[in-house]
């Protein structure tokens, strides 16, 4: 028998619905469509909204509650035993939140939330483990692996059918939900194939009515497009409280984990992991990895510092100026906004007098972290300098700075902690905005602090050094 509905057309990319097949959605996407049915909001309970039926029949709704009277949540955290994922989620999992967690395939998604639910199970009690893209064997290898002590109380699915899960749900009443992925997920209520549009969103809706009612933390792994986008409708990131991502390249063994929303924490810290035989690993001195290449013997290397979050990083700068062969002169970044690039570029030629309208530039900020603000901005110009001249910058330095379109350096928020920062890891001299160096105090064992104020006067000093 047929189920009841209505034909659309859904995006692929936003999840818009239109009567009709266009060839260009609203988004800008091109031939994203594809044809699903969807219910009438007459057979489909979980959109009639908040109403309850009286005994006289008559429909009530939900009264409105003033807001003095409305009690506050604590909040509850479990730990789960990693302090780099409990960082970037906000001091831990709070109970009844979603979690949506995305990254390449084979970047490490399913190992950390594997470790984190293995201590969670033996801490607190069951946890629940639904993979809908291997079988309960294959999450028992990496188990062996990771997590060999893996407790009792740690439950393993395999199965795709929403209608199956809940019951099991319901019978193991679990502390922890894993959800291993969304995309393989659907509901016998749609006649859309796994991994649709519509599949996706009733799926996460249903996820969500499961935690919230339930007091239970859930992790949700999605897929990514090639473009390192979540992929599927956007509803499902809007549905979840936090959004989790991995990134790194897969010939290096550093992984980044970053919140790109979270409504109980901040978006601005970062864990950072390096992957092992064992599984995810902790780095806790992220800065020694980051400059352990940092040298004297060459040129276009400068060493900056970042804040991230609750902690200041220190990172190793790299740039390369070559004779342009082609007619266009050619500019690439690697950890930097190309468009920031060309601004400082600019600035060079027109404040420093430095000639590269036939040179082509490379940046790169080695370890595969991508910084976000603007305090790298002298470090990246002074390594550029330092590559076109041939003169090696000391690797005792660190430059921190925002350049301006003037030639100006503007100061940079955190910059006592970036001092401190760069005092334990052994920096002697640190350059930075004169209005920094001003309102910093300096002791005995910290740093030498040189104060400019353009990057003409951050170059001179260079050469002062040098000379």
């Amino acid at each position: 028998m047929a189920k009841k509905g209505r034909t659309v057309f859904v995006c692929q990319e936003c999840g818009y619905e239109s009567a009709k097949w266009l060839g260009q959605c609203v988004c800008g996407a091109w031939n994203t469509f594809v044809e699903e049915r969807v219910q009438s909001a007459d057979d489909d309970v979980r959109r009639r909204g908040s109403v309850a039926i009286a005994s006289n029949g008559e429909k009530k709704r939900n009264p409105p509650v003033r807001l003095s009277e409305v009690q506050r949540e604590t909040n509850d955290r479990f730990d789960t035993g990693i302090g780099e994922l409990n960082r970037v989620l906000g001091g831990g999992l709070v109970k009844g939140s979603l979690a949506l967690i995305s990254g390449e395939p084979g970047i490490g998604k399913s190992t950390v939330i594997l470790q984190a639910a293995a201590h969670i199970a033996a801490r607190y009690g069951n946890v629940l483990y639904i993979s809908g893209e291997e079988s309960a064997e294959q999450i028992r290898m990496r188990a062996d692996r990771v997590c060999p002590d893996a407790p009792d109380s740690l439950y393993l699915l395999a199965e795709t059918h929403m209608e199956s899960i809940l019951p099991v749900i319901r019978d193991i009443d679990p502390v922890f939900l894993i959800i291993d992925s969304i995309q393989t997920l659907y509901s016998e209520e749609l006649d859309s194939a796994p991994g649709s549009v519509s599949q996706v969103r009733l799926c996460g809706s249903m996820l969500m009515n499961v935690g919230k009612t339930g007091n239970l933390p859930v992790f949700i792994v999605a897929h990514v497009t090639k473009s390192g986008e979540l992929a599927g409708p956007k509803i499902v990131e809007h549905l979840v409280d936090t959004v989790l991502h991995f990134s790194g390249e897969r010939h290096q063994d550093l992984r980044i984990l970053r919140a790109l929303k979270n409504r109980f924490g901040t978006t601005q810290e970062i864990g950072a992991f390096q992957m092992r035989e064992e599984g995810l690993v902790e780095i806790e001195n992220l800065s020694g990895m980051f400059l352990e290449g940092l040298a004297d013997s060459g040129d276009g290397a400068v060493a900056t510092a970042v804040y991230e979050g609750t902690r200041p990083l220190l990172l190793e700068i790299q740039a390369l100026t070559a004779p342009t062969n082609i007619g266009f002169a050619r500019r690439s970044a690697i950890g930097i906004d190309n468009a920031r690039l060309n601004m400082i570029i600019a600035v060079l030629e027109r404040k420093a007098g430095l000639a590269l309208i036939n040179r082509d530039v490379y940046v790169n900020v080695t370890g595969g972290l991508r910084p976000e603000g603007t305090s790298a901005d002298l470090a990246c110009a002074l390594a550029i300098w330092s590559n076109e001249t041939g003169t090696p910058v000391p690797s005792s330095l660190l430059a921190l700075g925002e350049i301006g379109l003037t030639g100006e350096l503007r100061p940079v928020q955190h910059a006592d902690k970036l001092v401190l920062e760069a005092q334990r890891m052994g920096f002697d001299t640190v350059l930075l905005p004169r209005r920094n160096a001003d309102k910093l105090k300096r002791t005995d064992d910290s740093p030498k602090l040189v104060g400019v104020t353009t990057v003409s006067e951050a170059i001179s000093s260079l050469g002062a050094r040098r000379g």
